[in-house]
């Protein structure tokens, strides 16, 4: 009896203290959903596009160096691609991005990653999908950005402009990348409905030569906090 009595007091003991807690991650500067069209419209150059054109970005040394310029030196990026109301998939999930090899790696993490779907253009869904995602990031972050690309102008799902304005009122900016080659208008349609918040602009890309050089631009501009030319227009 006397010899079991150890054991049960080290066993109270580990009951009353309960399992050690993990320290919170470090906050961060910027905290990024890459929120990537897929729809049934985006043909296959289109999906090379903005795939390749993220890692490329991520691998650009301007842009290694804008994030590691910030005040807490570091970055926390998710890629989601997006279609159809029930098709957001986190292809790429929350990333912390501290160095160049960092960088490296995320790029690299993009490339491995395919096409997850194929259908209608559900942006007003993808935009909440985007802030369930950016209400689990691991690091608290100064800004939250959803960066959102596409050919298109939504056919199904809730009202963009009003899923907008509520990402809007919970803080969260939305910059918008457009792609277009089959609707050149898309300009005007994402000013108005898709992109908002703070310093929030939008990018156009026409073509491949162009989409990689929007792309790098884009996102140097929300690295660094400012908009970064050429961009098609600002709802700040």
């Amino acid at each position: 009896m006397i010899r079991s009595a150890l054991p049960l007091a080290i066993a109270l003991t580990l009951i009353a203290v309960g399992p050690a807690t993990a320290a919170p991650a470090p906050p961060v500067d910027l905290a990024l959903v890459m929120a990537v069209d897929v729809s049934e419209s985006v043909t296959e150059d289109e999906y090379v596009l903005q795939h390749e054109g993220i890692a490329r970005a991520f691998e650009d040394p301007h842009i290694q160096s804008a994030i590691g310029d910030g005040a807490h030196g570091a970055i926390e990026v998710a890629v989601m691609e997006w279609s159809d109301r029930d098709k957001q998939v986190v292809t790429v999930d929350w990333t912390r991005i501290g160095d160049a090899a960092g960088a490296r790696n995320f790029a690299a993490t993009v490339r491995a990653t395919q096409r997850s779907s194929r259908g209608l253009t559900a942006i007003g869904d993808a935009l909440l999908a985007a802030k369930g995602l950016l209400d689990r990031a691991p690091a608290a972050a100064d800004r939250r950005l959803i960066d959102l690309s596409g050919d298109g102008m939504a056919n199904i799902g809730p009202p963009v402009e009003a899923v907008r304005d509520a990402l809007l009122g919970a803080g969260i900016t939305i910059n918008g990348l457009a792609i277009l080659a089959s609707e050149p208008w898309l300009s005007d349609y994402y000013n108005q409905y898709v992109i908002g918040g703070s310093g929030a602009f939008l990018i156009e890309a026409e073509d491949f030569a162009s989409f990689d050089t929007a792309m790098r631009s884009k996102l140097l501009g929300e690295v660094a906090g400012v908009p970064s030319p050429p961009f098609a227009g600002r709802r700040g």
